[in-house]
């Protein structure tokens, strides 16, 4: 107790010579460390990890140099980054008529804003910078390369907020129209449901649509001629794409953004909702040399997504891989991809013929349109390649009645097609807040009847993390139809009945989207009620 108390009172008297000075006022100096440097320290620690994220957007470092660069960064930081503006400043006061200083200025204010971005409590967590698809900034293109004014940057920083939620949210289509004469409202699309997410006033939206269709190429004057445009964001994770198309309406301005931000690499026919059977089929079918596969179903329904988990299944550095797309939403390294241009006279078609003398191992058809495209297409599997392609339509039945009614001869048909592949896209229940299905006596009889185990039937509730939505996230449903000889045989001999060949599919096994439907509503991936919204 003594030894105790001993050193307390030493320890006592160490904490009243730290904490206090001459006069009984608190002393800096007395203190093991010095609060001014911990600061300073803090301060130059974030920095860096900000100027890490300039660097790597920065145009002047090689992308294979980018690394060092951030390692460079992380020590160097403020230094660095100055150097960098210095440079950047002189190269655009060479290209233009401004001053070095007068860009300089205007590159440490975006860095300003660009710090001011990662204050605490903003509405999005993704830093991002908005570009033209010449790779300027949207602070370059917005007001004509001059000094902007508050109200200019407000509206830049509302646009760059828009779309940094939607990546964030995981939106797929960003929506902005008038709801009437007095307000727009923004919406995104997520998880294939449209939901609003914000209403401005009619002057801020116009002003936020303005800056978007700036940054797209498009003429600001024009509001009332349809305008097609592209622009890209630059973020941590890498680049998106955007695709923006406007009209003029009836209250307003409507402006649409696809939001094209899913690397090609990722997708594979393991993660998008195929079984084991349907994978191997389809898997069987990209490795042979010759054939057809044809996706069919609406808009939305995830048809490009898996073609290309098709595609990256293919070997592409020994098989030379060329696709044709309207636009090209995803880019496919070591392959060749053709984007469609009407005012080019660059078509589906023309595109085709042209490919067949580049001799392709694979060729990829992003839409069938047209007699001309499905006739060279199905020929085209007949002289030793491999085609993928996609057709809007209902089903797989639907989709021969539809090329039959383009004009193609049933035995071109029969040759030429292989498999026919239809997809739906439902929405996933929400982990945190699905509860066990109420069901009405009348469906728990329609399901035993079936042999359904319902007790494993989940319904949507909302939660925090679904923003009340109970549903976060889609699976794709299947329907796989191989044409057979004896199939191939009536198709060629003008004896195709579509009753008939949906009955023969069933007991042949051959699936459907109900049933595949109903499969991964027992397993307690998704409901009933969002199996009928989707499929009917």
């Amino acid at each position: 107790m003594i030894k105790c108390s001993s050193v307390s009172q030493r320890l006592g008297a160490g904490l009243s010579s730290i904490s206090a000075g001459p006069g009984g006022t608190l002393s800096f100096m007395s203190l093991p460390f010095n609060p001014v440097k911990l600061i300073c320290l803090v301060g130059w620690v974030y920095l860096c990890l900000y100027y890490v994220q300039r660097v790597q957007f920065s145009s002047l470092v090689p992308n294979n140099r980018k690394s060092i660069a951030n390692i460079a960064t992380l020590f160097l930081g403020p230094i660095l980054l100055f150097v960098l503006l210095i440079m950047e400043a002189v190269r655009k006061s060479s290209e233009g008529h401004r001053s070095i200083f007068e860009l300089l200025k205007e590159l440490l204010q975006d860095a300003s804003a660009g710090v001011k971005s990662l204050r605490f409590g903003s509405k999005s967590k993704i830093a991002l910078r908005l570009l033209d698809s010449s790779g300027r900034s949207i602070s370059d293109i917005y007001g004509h390369g001059k000094g902007r004014r508050g109200d200019d940057s407000h509206i830049l920083e509302l646009t760059e907020q828009i779309v940094a939620e939607a990546l964030e949210e995981r939106a797929s289509d960003i929506l902005i129209d008038a709801k009437n004469e007095l307000i727009y409202t923004v919406r995104f699309r997520i998880d294939g449901v449209l939901r609003i997410v914000e209403e401005l006033e009619p002057t801020t939206c116009q002003a936020v649509i303005n800056s978007i269709k700036a940054v797209s190429g498009m003429d600001i004057a024009e509001k009332r001629r349809p305008q097609d445009g592209a622009f890209l964001a630059k973020t941590g994770d890498g680049t998106v794409f955007f695709r923006v198309a406007t009209a003029g309406a009836v209250s307003g301005e409507k402006l649409s953004i696809r939001v094209l931000n899913q690397n090609a690499e990722l997708f594979t026919l393991e993660n998008i909702g195929l079984t084991e059977k349907q994978r191997t089929v389809i898997e069987n079918m990209v490795a042979k040399p010759t054939g057809m596969v044809l996706m069919c179903g609406p808009t939305g329904s995830g048809k490009t997504t898996t073609l290309y988990a098709m595609l990256n299944k293919i070997d592409l550095f020994t098989r030379n891989v060329i696709t044709v797309e309207d636009p090209i939403e995803y880019v496919l390294p070591n392959a060749s991809q053709i984007e469609v241009n009407p005012k080019a006279d660059i078509t589906f078609a023309k595109s085709l013929r042209s490919i067949l003398r580049q001799d392709p191992d694979v060729i990829c058809v992003g839409e069938i349109r047209d007699e001309e495209t499905a006739a060279i297409a199905l020929r085209a599997s007949q002289t030793g390649h491999l085609v993928l392609g996609t057709i809007h339509s209902d089903s797989n039945a639907s989709a021969l009645v539809r090329l039959l009614d383009l004009n193609i001869t049933p035995l071109l048909l029969s040759s030429g097609l292989d498999i026919l592949v239809s997809q739906r896209l439902v929405r996933r229940l929400c982990k945190s807040c699905k509860v066990p299905a109420k069901l009405s006596q009348s469906q728990i009889h329609d399901l035993r009847k079936k042999g359904i185990n319902y007790r494993n039937i989940f319904q949507a509730v909302g939660c925090d993390q679904c923003h009340e939505t109970g549903y976060r996230g889609r699976i794709a449903i299947f329907d796989i139809l191989f044409l057979d000889n004896e199939l191939k045989t009536d198709i060629a001999n003008n004896k195709l009945s579509i009753t008939q060949l949906k009955k023969e599919g069933d007991k042949k096994g051959r699936s459907n989207l109900r049933k595949q439907g109903l499969k991964i509503v027992v397993s307690g991936i998704t409901s009933l009620e969002e199996l009928k919204r989707v499929i009917g």
